[in-house]
């Protein structure tokens, strides 16, 4: 699930002070917090109860949350401005439940399952997250705009494209977590799994 602007599995929240592009890096932190309980209803209802907020009285699962700061700088070369710098950092933050000692092995076994598919679910938002950058940075690269003395223009445009980029790939995080959270989708399968008697 997405924190915010999108909304998936855990939850993904995406915060945009857009900018530029022509180098991005990606900064990772992964979080989590404890649950326990003895069958698999118990540990549903456990991270029901202690897990990321997801709007203002549910709790989600897992979480992916981003925010995109963008750093540029444009200057006059022959008449036109060009970008000359357009840094990216895409901070990517996780929130997994982490269980205590299972009371059985099928248990533990079941949760492993569970476990390994909730992250698969976050990463995919990570893994769209990191495309956005990417696509962003070459649309901005190499942007130059003629007679733009100040260079207003040019970082106008440069907004402008990261904001679009970024408009597209919120609709992709939103049709993925579509699919994944409708009736009889891949978040129902997974807890229906972890939960059989």
């Amino acid at each position: 699930m997405r924190l915010a602007v999108l909304t998936c599995l855990a939850a993904i929240g995406v915060l945009c002070a857009p900018q530029a592009s022509a180098g991005t890096r990606v900064l990772v932190q992964t979080r989590s917090y404890d649950i326990q309980g003895n069958s698999g209803a118990a540990l549903i209802a456990a991270m029901d109860g202690k897990g990321p907020k997801h709007g203002f009285m549910t709790h989600a699962i897992a979480q992916t949350a981003y925010t995109v700061d963008w750093d540029l700088d444009a200057g006059q070369d022959n008449g036109f401005c060009r970008l000359r710098r357009a840094n990216g950092t895409l901070n990517l933050f996780y929130t997994f439940p982490r269980m205590a000692s299972p009371s059985t092995p099928v248990l533990k076994k079941r949760w492993n399952r569970f476990f390994a598919g909730v992250r698969a679910h976050e990463e995919t938002h990570g893994r769209i997250a990191r495309e956005m950058m990417r696509v962003t940075n070459r649309s901005i690269t190499g942007l130059k705009v003629a007679d733009d003395p100040n260079c207003y223009k040019t970082r106008r445009e440069a907004r402008r494209r990261i904001q679009a980029a970024y408009a597209v790939y919120e609709a992709k995080q939103n049709a993925f977590d579509a699919r994944e959270h409708r009736d009889g989708g891949h978040v129902e399968h997974l807890i229906a799994a972890l939960m059989k008697p």
